[in-house]
This record gives C-alpha cells, structure tokens and sequence, in this order.
C-alpha cells in the first residue's frame, strides 16, 4: 500500500483498496471514486465506493477484534501507539507529499500536519499510563465505592478533509489507548491520508481489526456506521450540516456523539492592542491552508482608533501573499474543490449586494498558472452591521470581512452574536478585559494575543452549533471512556 502511494505522488494514478480485518480489499468493480488534486484537478487515484455492506464488515471485525484489544494492558497498548508514532516520523516525507496531492495545501504546511499527526499519536501513547479511577469512602459500614473507566467498545471516526491525516490521528489515538477498537470513514475528498496511517499501522503490529478503514460517501458508507448497532461511539470531525444529520441518525439508538463542527471565529483588536503583532496573527489566522480551518479568522471587530492603521497593513500583507503550486512552498495553496470556490463566491457577491465595500477584490483565480485547479484569491470587506452573508455564514475561505466597532462592549455583543461557538481572538493589554472576555465571551477555545494552533494538552471543544465534546488533553481522552461505578460492600 505504502508503494502505491508513492505512486499517487509520483503522479502515477493507483487503485487503492480498504483496509479491513487486517487486508487490503482492492474491489475495483465500479463503483469508482477519483480523488482530485485541488491544483491542478488531474485525478490521482481511486478508492472503492463503499456499501453499507462494507461498513459492516468493517465493524464487525473491530467488535471481534476490541475484547483481546481491550484485556492487553494500557500501556502496552499504549506502546503500540508509539511505533506507530514512530512510524508516522520515520515516512514523514512520503505522508506529507500525500497530503498535497489529495488536500493541496502548501508542502510546508502539510510536514506541519504530519507533525501534529505523530505528536497526537505520541501524546495518546504517553497517556496508557495515566488511565485513572476513583475509590470514594461509602455512607455505609464496610463499603467502598469504586468509579472506573471502560472503553466504549467500537469507535467510529469520520474526518473532515481539511487535516486529513491530523484529524485521524487526533481520533485514532486516544479510542486505541483506551482500549476501544476503531473504524475510520474518511472523507472522500481525502481518503489517502487514512489509509496511509492504516498501512503503517499494519506494518507495526497492531493487531487485525482493532483499526479499520472504509472507503465512499457518507450517505453511502457513513450514515450505515452511524446507524448500525454494533457501533458504539462515534467521533466526528465536519461541517455543522453533516453533524446534525450524523445527530439525528444516531438518535435512534441513543449513540454517543462527538461533533467538532464549524466555526465562525471573531478576531477583536482594541486600541490599546500591539497592531502590527495583531496584524500578523490575523493573517496567519485567515489564510493558513487556505483559510480552512475551522478555528480561522473568519471576521474582524477593529476599534475606530486604531482601525485605519490596522487595515493599511493588514490589506498590504493580504495582497502581498503568494498563491500557487502547493510544492513550492506558496503562501496559500488552492482551495480543495471547485464548489468550494463557488460557495465562496456566492458569500461575497450576496454580502456586496447587502451593503458591504469591497477594500481588497481577490476571487476567482482562472488565468496562467492557475488556469487549473480551484483557486480563490485574498478578498476582504468591510461591512456595516453583522447582518450581511459573509458576517453569519462560515466561509472557510481567504475571504474577511470587518466591522468597525466603537467600544469593548459593542465588540463582545457582536462576536456573541452567532449561532457559532468554537474559536476567537482578542487583542488587548488590558487585564481587566482579559478577565471580561473570560466570563462573557461565549467560545469553547480563545485565542488571547496570540494567533491559532490548539495545543495537545489543551482542550479543543466547540460551543453551540459548533459542536458536542471535544477533543485533546486528559478531557479528550476521558471522552473515549464510559464510567462503570461498583459499590463494594465485604461485610
């Protein structure tokens, strides 16, 4: 498997197959799907179509497989996990050129994203030995009361194709120390980075079944993982859309749900902020992979005092950034399909028509070196109310738009103002707003001068519409476990 995907990025289209009960399942019978270079739109490979009847199969051996999993000891398991992590740096080359291919974001970037990959795998790995109960004293004579943790059995991961091979990691990592077994359901944007993982899992020794990979759509092949009954948690990374049908679907069987979904951060700058350090943040925060992170910069509240300055430089880096070949090491790369683009699109000429002045046009990139792919270039806005499109709607996009804002409190009214709650930015020396933004501003993650990139310890979890749970750190690894409580009475 590991050689065919070094064909994909040799550009030399391959069939890749699913990976279940410890074989690789080629099933070249259409259906087919083709996966895509966002830079260039030739095709580089295909993958099977899959059938519920593969979501099945996948998920019956992870529930053959989890028992004997479960009984190795954590920390051994924990081991496991490590080699894997091993692994991911040892094929660092060949994981993140695969993500290029199929996701297109920059090189540079993407040896960030097979960073993340092994430094997830490595934290969960270091985690086998830190798995904790609790022994509380009873109301009665001769009794204890015993609170432990148990897997939850088969965990299903649906990613998202921003982070491909990041996402998996994330998920994979900690359902495995803790003892569940794993079926995975990537994107079909971006199935490479799945599959690659699970060949260098093959290769390690982790045993048959504990960590399988199908293939398809999500109506398809995900909606059956959700629904079926031998699926006991399942942890998704997408779009508010798809986790309100994945809610629904698993409702009937009142399934553990994991949601982290979209975002629609607000970055504030106030008067007294570091403007050309909050300059930096904010483009870093929007145009990182192409403004496709669900933690990006995805509107502006800059104080009248300091909001010409602010957008002077913001708007000169903004058009100074270098979009192109991902294997060059550009600024932005391209955005992952063309209805992306025309979604982006669609934002921008509703928020003009809504009242908002253009202050940078970037859009639609279609001549010379980018006569191919999905391109969209910097375009950002300036509106007069947080009623317009590109205010309210996620745009995941290197689209900002930007309202003028008159004081602090006018700030937290309008960032709270959304039916979004993962991630926001404020700058300010202030102390006592600090503490302010603390109590009422209503996000799960909150960058304080400083620009995005969660950290392993930390604890990634999304408010509202943005999502249930949440992941990384002890609170992300203790999602992965259920509670069993025994009262233990030897009188």
């Amino acid at each position: 498997m590991l050689e065919k995907l070094g064909g994909v990025v040799a550009e030399t289209p391959a069939h890749m197959g699913m990976f279940i009960d410890g074989a690789w399942h080629a099933e070249s019978a259409a259906p087919l799907v083709e996966i895509e270079n966002p830079a260039n739109g030739d095709i580089i490979g295909t993958v099977p179509g899959g059938s519920a009847e593969h979501a099945q199969a996948a998920l019956d051996a992870a529930k053959r497989a989890q028992p004997g999993w479960a009984a190795i000891p954590a920390p051994e398991r924990g081991r496991l996990v490590g080699l894997l992590a091993d692994a991911v740096r040892d094929h660092r080359d060949l994981l993140a050129h695969v993500v290029v291919a199929e996701q297109g974001k920059p090189l540079n970037q993407a040896y960030g994203e097979i960073g993340a990959t092994e430094a997830f795998l490595r934290f969960a790995a270091e985690s086998g030995r830190r798995i904790e109960g609790d022994i509380m004293p009873s109301d009665a004579a001769q009794e204890e009361i015993w609170i432990r943790r148990a897997p939850y059995g088969v965990v299903v991961g649906l990613t998202a194709w921003n982070y491909p091979s990041a996402l998996t990691a994330r998920k994979l990592g900690p359902a495995l120390v803790a003892g569940n077994s794993f079926v995975l359901k990537a994107h079909e944007f971006t199935p490479l980075s799945g599959l690659a993982i699970a060949a260098l899992a093959e290769k390690v020794g982790i045993p048959a079944g504990v960590f399988n990979v199908v293939t398809g759509t999500g109506h398809a092949v995900g909606q059956a993982l959700v629904e079926s009954p031998h699926s006991d948690l399942i942890t998704m990374t997408g779009s508010t859309r798809a986790g309100r049908e994945i809610y629904a679907s698993g409702a009937a069987r009142i399934k553990p749900i994991r949601l982290e979904l979209g975002g629609k951060a607000p970055f504030i700058v106030m008067e007294d902020a570091d403007i050309d350090r909050a300059v930096e943040s904010a483009v870093t925060a929007r145009y990182t992979n192409c403004g496709q992170i669900c933690t990006c910069n995805e509107r502006m509240y800059l104080h009248r005092a300091i909001a010409d300055e602010f957008l002077q430089k913001f708007i000169a880096r903004s058009r100074a950034l270098v979009i192109g070949d991902p294997l060059d090491n550009p600024d932005i790369g391209p955005k992952i399909s063309g209805p992306e683009v025309d979604k982006i699109a669609d934002i921008v000429r509703r928020s003009v028509e809504a009242g908002a002045e253009v202050l940078l046009e970037g859009g639609k990139l279609t001549k010379g070196v980018h006569s191919k792919g999905h391109w969209y270039a910097p375009t950002i806005l300036l509106a007069t109310d947080n009623a317009i499109p590109a205010m309210r709607e996620e745009i995941f996009g290197p689209v900002v738009p930007i309202v003028i804002i008159d004081d602090f409190e006018e700030a937290l009214r309008l960032a709270n103002d959304s039916d979004y709650g993962l991630s926001a930015y404020v700058y300010t020396g202030s102390l006592k707003r600090l503490m302010r933004v603390a109590a009422e501003l209503n996000f799960g993650e909150i960058y304080f001068n400083r620009t995005n990139g969660e950290l392993l310890q930390g604890f990634h979890s999304g408010w509202g519409q943005s999502g249930l749970g949440g992941e990384d750190g002890k609170y992300g690894l203790d999602g992965y476990f259920q509670k069993k409580t025994m009262y233990v009475n030897w009188g």
